[in-house]
């Protein structure tokens, strides 16, 4: 996510992330194409090619076609921003129900003297885990190329391990069922000392933030339909060569045809 200061026009000159900078790709070259167009047809078109033009009546059917396309770019804008903010929630979620789960253990813990170094052993085990846990799923949800998070330690993890999560086909899966084993064999050990029906509640909220990661991933890996993104690029596409043709017959100016493309 992208951070900037609300309510002052820092957004408006910041390039971070901007979109100007792709839209300028097409409507530099467009508005240009535009200007050449209108000073041609200024230049070289006949009074029957402007009457043939006029009978056409192109403008009353690019504002037709434009409310359509504007309906769609509308739709998909409604539709990109209602995902963004799902997986955003179902992220914030999955922390809190993580994080829930390792605050409940840590509470859970034996306080007796004797036990405090298996203890100590178990709550640094367990930190690493939820750290690598919680890595995996941002890893599984980006988009960026750089998706290497910052982890506690790997201090406690074999090679033989590591390398089995990397090549797993869901390694926060294969992860939370370590953070599993471990508890356990904490509760076997006296390490944890609760009552069972108490302790279930760590399982379910482990295992509700992995629901919540899948359904964040499924943002991730349903992209908006195919056919739905060909027809809005195929008339965005049609939209510039018309808009082209509109302003280069209507505007007698080349510099205001090429502003109004733009």
């Amino acid at each position: 996510m992208i951070q900037y200061e609300e309510g002052k026009w820092s957004p408006l000159f910041s390039l971070k992330g901007s979109v100007l900078q792709k839209a300028a790709r097409w409507a530099v070259p467009v508005a240009c194409l535009a200007a050449a167009c209108s000073t041609a047809f200024r230049a070289y078109a006949d009074d029957g090619v402007k009457e043939w033009i006029e009978a056409m009546d192109v403008s009353d059917r690019l504002r037709d076609f434009s409310f359509v396309l504007g309906f769609l770019i509308v739709f998909r804008v409604q539709t990109a921003y209602a995902r963004w903010w799902e997986a955003g929630t179902l992220l914030q979620q999955l922390r809190g129900e993580w994080f829930n789960s390792f605050s409940s253990l840590l509470a859970f813990c034996n306080n007796d003297p004797q036990k405090w170094p298996e203890v100590e052993r178990f709550q640094h085990f367990l930190v690493r885990l939820i750290s690598l846990l919680y890595a995996n799923a941002l890893k599984q949800v980006s988009a960026m190329q750089d998706n290497a998070f910052e982890l506690i330690s790997i201090e406690g993890f074999d090679l033989d391990s590591l390398e089995a999560m990397i090549k797993a086909h869901d390694s926060c899966e294969l992860v939370a069922q370590w953070i599993q084993r471990l508890i356990v064999d904490a509760n076997t050990k006296d390490i944890i000392k609760i009552a069972p029906p108490i302790l279930s509640r760590v399982y379910d909220q482990l295992g509700r933030g992995i629901v919540r990661l899948n359904n964040a991933r499924k943002i991730r890996q349903f992209p908006i339909p195919f056919p739905l993104a060909q027809m809005v690029a195929l008339m965005l596409l049609m939209h510039l060569v018309v808009t082209v043709f509109v302003t280069a017959s209507k505007i007698d100016s080349a510099a205001i045809g090429a502003a109004f493309t733009f």
